[in-house]
C-alpha cells in the first residue's frame, strides 16, 4: 500500500509549497512562460481570497508562501493553479505559427505529456522565524543558482516588492485578511531581510 500523503489544514499556518515542472526540466526558462505563471497566480489568488506573502519562479521549479484561503484550501488552489498554467502554456504553443523557430523549452512541451510533476511539497510554517526563514530562501534561490548577483535582480520573485516597493505582476498581499475563521496567523507580523536586500 502506497504511503497517503498527509496535508494539515485549519491551523492557521502558512504553507510554503514547492511545485516542480516534470522530470525537473526547465519549462519556466522562457520569460514568456514565467511571465504567465504570475499572470494566473494573481487571477487565482484573486478568485480563492488567500494572502500571498512571498514566491520566485525558477527555471524549473516554483516557491510560494501563501495563507489558507477563505475559498476552499491550498489543495485546490494548487489544483487549479498548475491545471490552468499547463494549459495557458500549451495553448500558446497550439497558436504560434508553424513555421516560426522554437526554442527548447517549446521542444520539451511538445514532447512531455505533462507539465507539472505530480503532487506538490507543503511545508508548515508556524513561527516568524520559520517564515522570515523561507522568506530569505525564496529570495536568495536565484543567487545561489547563479541566475543573477543580487536577490532583487530576479524579476520573478517577491523580494523587489518587499525591498523596492515595486508592485509586478502578482504582487505580495501582507495586509491580507483571514475571514474564515479565527485563526492564529504569523502572516501580520514584520518580515526581516537581510541588509543585502535593502
Amino acid at each position: 500500500m502506497k504511503h497517503r500523503l498527509e496535508r494539515r489544514y485549519g491551523l492557521g499556518h502558512l504553507h510554503f509549497i514547492t511545485c516542480s515542472c516534470y522530470r525537473r526540466l526547465p519549462l519556466f526558462a522562457a520569460q514568456r512562460t514565467r511571465d504567465i505563471f504570475l499572470r494566473i497566480l494573481s487571477e487565482v489568488r484573486d478568485r480563492y481570497d488567500f494572502g500571498l506573502l512571498g514566491y520566485v519562479v525558477m527555471p524549473e521549479h516554483v516557491h510560494l508562501l501563501i495563507t489558507e484561503p477563505n475559498v476552499g484550501d491550498p489543495s485546490v488552489i494548487m489544483k487549479v493553479l498548475k491545471q490552468r498554467v499547463s494549459r495557458a502554456v500549451r495553448q500558446r504553443k497550439k497558436s504560434a505559427a508553424t513555421g516560426q523557430l522554437r526554442l527548447w523549452e517549446d521542444h520539451a512541451l511538445k514532447r512531455y505529456a505533462h507539465f507539472w510533476q505530480r503532487r506538490f511539497y507543503d511545508f508548515n510554517v508556524w513561527s516568524v522565524r520559520k517564515k522570515n526563514e523561507k522568506m530569505n530562501y525564496m529570495h536568495f534561490n536565484p543567487v545561489k543558482r547563479g541566475l543573477v548577483e543580487r536577490p532583487t535582480d530576479w524579476e520573478w520573485s517577491s523580494c523587489r516588492f518587499y525591498a523596492k516597493g515595486e508592485r509586478g505582476p502578482c504582487p505580495p498581499n501582507p495586509k491580507w485578511e483571514y475571514r474564515k475563521r479565527e485563526a492564529r496567523t504569523f502572516m501580520n507580523q514584520n518580515v526581516r531581510h537581510p541588509r543585502a536586500l535593502a
